[in-house]
């Protein structure tokens, strides 16, 4: 699957976004090592806290089927933003326990351009160990 198309896929999971709140609809594509897509939406609580994010609903999703660290392949995120829209700092830190580095993140904006970027690109610094 190319970038394209798993973009694609991430921009028709806006639709199924819980936003009764923010009324910002977010959808992830995450393509795994072995050819599967688990897509994922931002699910919203009135106590915010309690809100998912779209990319953290994929993550958890593919884990309890079973998927591991390592298994992950890319990850596409479609919002309708202007700028690209990146994963928030609570998502980088869960991308960054289950995926390499250098794992592709593809972000889009509303005229539907497509930034390539690497996990480690947005995440430079991060907490990968409890090595003290």
């Amino acid at each position: 699957m190319n970038k394209e198309q798993l973009m694609e896929s991430a921009r028709g999971m806006k639709e199924r976004a819980y936003v009764p709140y923010s009324k910002f609809p977010v959808g992830v594509a995450l393509l795994l090592k072995d050819g599967t897509v688990i897509n994922g939406v931002n699910v919203e609580n009135v106590s915010l806290g309690a809100t998912n994010c779209a990319e953290r609903t994929a993550i958890f999703t593919a884990v309890s089927n079973g998927y591991k660290k390592g298994d992950f392949q890319a990850i596409a995120v479609a919002g309708d933003t202007v700028d690209f829209l990146p994963p928030c700092s609570i998502c980088r830190q869960v991308l960054a326990e289950f995926c390499l580095p250098d794992m592709p993140v593809y972000l889009t904006n509303e005229k539907k351009e497509i930034l390539e970027l690497t996990l480690k690109d947005l995440l430079p610094f991060a907490f990968t160990d409890l090595d003290m």
